[in-house]
């Protein structure tokens, strides 16, 4: 476990602060928008980067290597299996091409245009590319678990290299969720949660999803796993690592 988050600690280090620091709140849309997904492809990384930026919640639909649940249905929708795929049903749009997607997303639910490190595309492409190299293979091949009957919804940003071992995980095991994404927009958010409650720091987030995390349980760490299944809530990745292998199988 060691070892895997000291990879996933250097695939954050090289993103730097994409990802984490919320550059727009706007109100969410009336649907979810959708992601086919691969998690350690870094297209996808770059789209799910934006989503955390706009703090835009999204359906997470992954394909790992030889999934059977969600390839084909990309295939049959938009032709081909390349990632990401973006599907809006707010607005009806539907786009490959990551940069395209991040276009799409900041004039739908931006201020118009992206910033500008969103539009030095190759240079994102490249960071990107590095980050996913120490995390090899993880989060690539599917072992399916089993479906529950109501999604999983979890509490992430994406650069966090805790929630990342969380999500290749859920990639692995082929199993649709809901992220609900939780950046950062104030100093205090930046503070770890040992630290704030060392200094008894409670950050009055603008953000919905912190806002309703802290509500919930007293306190916001990232990640937290959320089963309305079971109606159980789990904070630190290692027990959601384990809770997701003892009720929805796949390798541990």
């Amino acid at each position: 476990m060691a070892f895997n988050l000291a990879g996933s600690l250097v695939s954050t280090l090289i993103r730097g602060t994409n990802g984490i620091q919320v550059q727009r709140i706007a109100d969410k849309p009336a649907e979810l928008v959708q992601l086919y997904d691969i998690e350690n492809c870094p297209y996808c990384r770059l789209v799910r980067e934006a989503l955390t930026e706009l703090d835009l919640d999204v359906l997470i639909l992954p394909c790992p290597k030889g999934g059977e649940r969600f390839r084909p249905e990309l295939e049959a929708r938009g032709g081909k299996a390349q990632f990401p795929y973006l599907v809006d049903p707010n607005t009806g749009a539907e786009l490959y091409e990551s940069l395209d997607i991040i276009e799409y997303l900041f004039a739908t639910y931006g201020d118009g245009k992206p910033p500008l490190k969103w539009r030095l595309g190759a240079l994102q492409t490249a960071g990107s590319m590095l980050a996913s190299a120490p995390r090899m293979n993880r989060g690539m091949q599917a072992r399916p678990g089993v479906l529950p009957a109501e999604l999983l919804e979890l509490y992430s940003f994406e650069s966090s290299p805790y929630a990342r071992l969380v999500r290749e995980k859920l990639c692995e095991m082929e199993m649709p969720y809901v992220v609900r994404n939780c950046g950062r927009s104030r100093l205090q958010e930046w503070l770890l949660p040992p630290v704030r409650k060392a200094l008894k720091v409670v950050p009055e987030s603008v953000l919905e999803n912190r806002r309703h995390l802290q509500h919930r349980e007293g306190r916001v760490s990232i990640p937290y796993l959320f089963d309305p299944n079971t109606d159980s809530g789990l904070f630190e990745s290692a027990d959601i690592l384990a809770y997701l292998v003892s009720h929805y199988g796949g390798s541990s």
